[in-house]
């Protein structure tokens, strides 16, 4: 089983501590399915700054290949973050750099490529909506995180997601449990066929368009920061359908989602206690 992350990579500068990490949500779920055992790769655009070099070094690193991409001549992106007691506290970012400004364009070329995958993973911080429709022909599977923001929820932005979208991804921390089934089947009638929705400590829920599925949150104590704890989540929820025998084009069962769901709860606790999205930190230079 192979798992693809398209899009974004960015530099998670923490203030706080004056140390730099590699992430990106494209990024951390191939990283996070890789150390889940299966094979992974990452497809993007890398700014030709000493950033960009950064980040390739530490992608490839972890396992995850990166023989597609891109450098282009431009700048990385760049997140400012720090932790308040073991929460993540975003203060702001450069926009996404080159990745976000010149995103890649799948030509027939990336698209046999791509179509060698069997989960290929986006996120609305990757621009990557206009080639959404190019995978329909390929059996891959599309995991696609829509995050928190109110413009991601929007009847038209769903409208250009969800249809080509076997699974997407909510951050629902700031709705009670009755909101979150809401907007879920929101996003299921608007095509997704699977939305989870993520609330922090009160757990999880998933909508297939049938029922509600839920599980718990599992406890962290001690916790570093909470960095990628929602890729973390998703990546094991995705790997878990994957070893199920989750395909293209299909709706898995209630007790595979019960099953994913508790490996994502598992892999977001287990994201609490690493530094940044995946460690590899080093001091920022500038």
């Amino acid at each position: 089983m192979r798992v693809l992350g398209f899009g974004d990579n960015i530099v998670d500068r923490f203030i706080d501590r004056g140390v730099d990490y590699p992430g990106g949500n494209s990024v951390n779920v191939a990283v996070y399915a890789r150390r889940l055992g299966l094979e992974s790769a990452y497809l993007g655009v890398f700014g030709d700054d000493s950033l960009g070099g950064f980040l390739r070094e530490s992608i490839a690193a972890e396992g995850v290949s990166i023989e597609a991409c891109v450098v282009r001549e431009g700048e990385s992106g760049v997140s400012h973050l720090r932790v308040d007691d073991g929460d993540r506290v975003f203060l702001g970012w450069n926009g996404g750099g080159v990745t976000v400004r010149e995103p890649l364009v799948l030509d027939d070329g990336l698209l046999g490529y791509v179509g060698g995958f069997d989960l290929v993973h986006s996120s609305v911080y990757s621009r990557s909506e206009p080639e959404l429709p190019k995978l329909a022909g390929l059996r891959t599977l599309v995991s696609f995180d829509l995050s928190s923001e109110a413009e991601y929820r929007s009847p038209a932005y769903l409208d250009r997601v969800c249809p080509h979208a076997d699974l997407v991804l909510l951050s629902c921390s700031d709705l009670d449990a009755a909101a979150t089934g809401d907007l879920l089947a929101e996003a299921v009638r608007r095509g997704a066929r699977l939305a989870v929705g993520t609330r922090g400590v009160d757990g999880a829920i998933a909508h297939d368009g049938h029922a509600l599925v839920s599980a718990p949150a599992q406890r962290a104590d001690g916790i570093v920061d909470t960095m990628g704890c929602g890729d973390a989540f998703l990546a094991g929820f995705a790997v878990s359908l994957l070893r199920d025998g989750w395909t293209s084009g299909d709706r898995p069962g209630l007790g595979p989602i019960a099953r994913a769901l508790a490996l994502g709860a598992e892999s977001a606790r287990d994201q609490c206690f690493v530094e940044g999205a995946f460690g590899r930190g080093r001091l920022t230079t500038m």
